[in-house]
């Protein structure tokens, strides 16, 4: 009996929900296209050991500009920050330069 009442219930349920299916069904996804200007910079890192690898690397998402105002941060939170940007946003950089990235944005000196 209680297998029978399941059963019932489980019908019950799905023609319930039926018409909210036909609903979603009647109006169909449309996609448009964007359009996005991001700023332009030509602006890079200044010289310093590590400046190449920064400007190869964290220029394909960060202006210098943006990065150079950053607070001064530890070589320690600039090493976590790097990783961050690597293992979870899944930037291209090349692992090769994340260490000397690191040091170069340690010793950096903010700009106002």
């Amino acid at each position: 009996m209680v297998t029978s009442r399941t059963a019932f219930l489980l019908a019950a349920l799905a023609l319930a929900s039926a018409p909210t299916f036909a609903a979603e069904a009647a109006e169909p996804m449309r996609f448009t296209s964007q359009q996005v200007e991001l700023p332009t910079s030509d602006r890079f890192f200044p010289e310093g050991p590590g400046a190449e690898a920064a400007n190869n690397n964290c220029l394909a998402c960060h202006s210098a500009g943006m990065v150079l105002t950053q607070p001064k941060l530890s070589k320690a939170q600039w090493s976590e920050t790097v990783n961050k940007m690597v293992h979870v946003y899944k930037a291209p950089m090349d692992e090769a330069d994340v260490n000397a990235i690191v040091d170069y944005l340690a010793a950096m000196k903010p700009q106002p």
